[in-house]
């Protein structure tokens, strides 16, 4: 394995562990403001100790995502020194907002919302967890940003070897930014929703505490359906911009070789053979590729071998197309967890309407087994995302190979990668077994008191 590659696997390693996390939070912060709204709004015990209950998994997950989030700063200049400085000056400003706006926002406001219960107002605790689900959600707009100048880049000069940003505010009206931010935006809503309806399901299958975990569920189940919904209409949208803006992940992500008929089919399945360019017991749907594309029933794709002649053209020499197999099973995979999400919250939906959700305990193990599906959209996108936009690590700009640290020993990287894994797999299980621990307790799981000596001991004189 090269230092290239090497480096990649390792960022892509703990890049996937931190994004496990962080839309399971965005989502699960949402669920925990809709709860504490309709508390606010009715206060019962009942409700206070489901809030309670979800508010510990929220934590123990949000406190993993902090830890495994600080390590990505620190990978750009360790492993990708050059891309570090050939970008630092335009990820600067948004990465800075990210970290004084957005992340304090919810790290003061998250405080607010675990001490706060006898210290501020009903109506300023409700508004503190809005205000966290908000904070996440800044978050992930101004990482986004930074991503999306990955994409396309926008908003640029070049300038002594390096891009320079000259137009904030044309970065912040990157057209890749407004279809790939709403698409994650969504995804990280229906993961949060789909882990609170699982646990919710856990309970409800058991017949424990039906009252408040009905409610959760409820809450759940709506949010689950229409963002999964929304996830499948913006990531439409979102591949019609990539035909625009990255054609050559496209044709991989369809293993189209050859440019498309006039009216082209959408390949469902097939076994793809990079060598020979061909694709074997292909599955396909007519004239979909086209709709997919444009709207239309006519329209053809550039094929991957028609861009390699045009990027060859507009970029010099070299191999343009990006590894077809993975985009191409990464790209179907996300897209049939996306189908199955919406058909699995619309069909609990209408168990509940018939009022038969109770006596379903096959679907409400499926619903607990459906937490992971989420988590694997997740990374099947971020994977399709990234590795489509291969060779570039800015696209038209950088090649990957070019980004990395020329001076870091490959012994180096091993090791850290080494490390990096096995400390995130102890955080992992510890995450898990956390996880598990609270949800076994259910919501009427009683926190040890802790006591302590009083800090000065006052001697009444008459004792002596």
């Amino acid at each position: 394995m090269t230092d290239v590659g090497l480096a990649r696997l390792q960022f892509g390693v703990t890049t996937i562990y931190h994004f496990l996390i962080v839309p399971l939070t965005i989502g699960t912060a949402l669920q925990l403001a809709i709860l504490e709204t309709l508390y606010w709004k009715n206060p019962t015990p009942k409700k206070r100790a489901l809030l309670d209950f979800f508010g510990r998994l929220f934590l123990i997950n949000f406190a993993l995502g902090v830890v495994t989030g600080i390590l990505q700063e620190f990978q750009f200049g360790m492993n990708w020194s050059n891309y570090s400085r050939f970008v630092g000056d335009v990820f600067g400003a948004p990465l800075a907002v990210e970290a004084l706006a957005a992340f304090f926002l919810e790290s003061t406001f998250i405080a607010v919302w675990i001490f706060g219960w006898d210290w501020v107002s009903p109506r300023i605790h409700v508004w503190s967890m809005w205000l966290v689900a908000v904070g996440t959600s800044l978050s992930a707009f101004w990482i986004l940003t930074a991503n999306s100048f990955m994409q396309e880049p926008v908003g640029y000069i070049l300038r002594h070897g390096h891009a320079e940003m000259n137009n904030f505010f044309g970065l912040l009206a990157n057209p890749q930014l407004w279809v790939e931010f709403p698409h994650t935006e969504v995804a990280a809503l229906a993961t949060g929703a789909f882990f609170v309806a699982g646990i919710s399901a856990v309970f409800l299958r058991k017949g424990e505490h039906v009252e408040e975990f009905r409610l959760s569920f409820r809450v759940a189940i709506l949010t689950a359906a229409v963002t999964s919904i929304l996830v499948v209409i913006i990531g439409h949208e979102q591949a019609q911009h990539l035909i625009v803006a990255q054609p050559m992940k496209m044709a991989a992500s369809e293993a189209l070789y050859q440019t498309s008929a006039l009216h082209a089919p959408w390949t469902l399945v097939a076994w793809v053979d990079p060598v020979r360019q061909v694709n074997h017991w292909v599955i396909a749907i007519p004239y979909m590729l086209s709709i997919l594309a444009y709207n239309s029933l006519s329209g053809r794709v550039l094929g991957i071998n028609a861009l390699q002649r045009l990027y060859v053209h507009r970029y010099g020499p070299g191999w343009y197309v990006p590894p077809v197999v993975s985009t191409f099973w990464t790209f179907r995979i996300m897209i049939l967890i996306g189908f199955v999400m919406a058909g699995l919250a619309l069909w609990a939906i209408w168990l509940e309407n018939r009022g038969v959700l109770l006596n379903s305990p096959r679907f409400l193990r499926v619903m607990t087994w459906a937490i992971g599906l989420p988590l694997l959209g997740n990374i099947m996108g971020w994977i399709m995302t990234e590795v489509g936009r291969q060779p570039w690590i800015v696209f038209g700009l950088m090649k990957t190979v070019r980004g990395v640290s020329p001076t870091v020993p490959m012994a180096d990287v091993w090791i850290t990668l080494i490390g990096f894994g096995g400390l995130y797999g102890i955080l992992g299980y510890i995450d898990v077994k956390l996880l598990v621990k609270y949800v076994r307790l259910g919501p009427q799981a009683e926190e040890p008191e802790v006591t302590s000596p009083p800090m000065f001991h006052i001697t009444n004189p008459t004792d002596s």
